[in-house]
């Protein structure tokens, strides 16, 4: 089955939009080859800032509705104490509440962006998916990440290029209590970094410290700026470390 067939047999869909690359081209899809479909977008302390504007931009420009769905997701017990199943409870709670809304709102078919190069053994949201009813048609019809890249930029969308990004809460070491001090630190030291020209970078909470993984390429640049980059992360942090083992090793 491919996409066309699978928007053949399910016209109706609403779809969990994070604005990152395998969503968005699961929107284009829904969009092209659907009848009739919708965004929702789950705004949480876990989204950095700048995804709701990716996926505002790329709503509008597929002529799609977006809806955004405020969630205070570090009301969950089972997700602000960081178990190691984090994920599920996670997923499980804001897909009920997208599958809810859609529901209201006339879409009982909920899609979300999962493809064939995500193992499920890494991923323990996805037996929440499962669960729920949720659908994953990149998945379904075998596209792995390298072919949603292609296709993404084929069809024109500004995303095909964009770097993995994983929510917020992936900054912080399981175990330890998440909160929206935390997760603002990491937020405000990866928005510094991006803002000087770095890319698919993470900041990793270490305690009272931070702990930067950047790939190979960029560690060269980070040198080149590191007073400065030290200078503004201990704001927020009592010590700044470089893993030397970079993100692309």
């Amino acid at each position: 089955m491919d996409l066309q067939e699978f928007f053949r047999i399910h016209p109706k869909t609403a779809v969990a939009f994070s604005g990152g690359v395998d969503s968005a081209y699961l929107l284009y899809a829904a969009a092209r080859w659907g009848r009739e479909t919708i965004a929702y977008y789950v705004n949480s302390p876990f989204q950095p800032a700048f995804e709701l504007g990716d996926a505002r931009a790329l709503a509008k420009a597929l002529s799609v509705p977006l809806r955004v769905l405020p969630v205070d997701i570090l009301a969950c017990p089972q997700v602000a104490e960081n178990p190691k199943d984090r994920c599920y409870h996670c997923k499980k709670e804001i897909f009920q509440i997208i599958a809810a809304r859609a529901a209201g709102d006339g879409f009982p078919v909920v899609l979300d962006g999962s493809n064939a190069s995500d193992d499920p053994a890494d991923r323990p949201g996805m037996a929440a998916l499962e669960e729920l009813g949720i659908l994953s048609p990149l998945r379904l019809c075998g596209l792995t990440k390298g072919e949603i890249r292609r296709l993404s930029r084929e069809a024109g969308l500004f995303t095909w290029d964009k770097p993995a990004y994983a929510c917020l809460a992936t900054r912080i070491p399981a175990g330890e209590p998440i909160t929206q001090e935390k997760l603002a630190k990491v937020e405000r030291a990866e928005d510094y970094l991006r803002e000087l020209g770095f890319s698919d970078l993470r900041v990793r909470s270490l305690g009272e410290g931070a702990k930067l993984q950047l790939p190979a390429a960029q560690m060269g640049k980070l040198l080149e700026h590191r007073k400065k980059i030290v200078e503004e992360l201990k704001k927020d942090y009592a010590f700044i470390m470089l893993d030397l083992e970079a993100r692309d090793a």
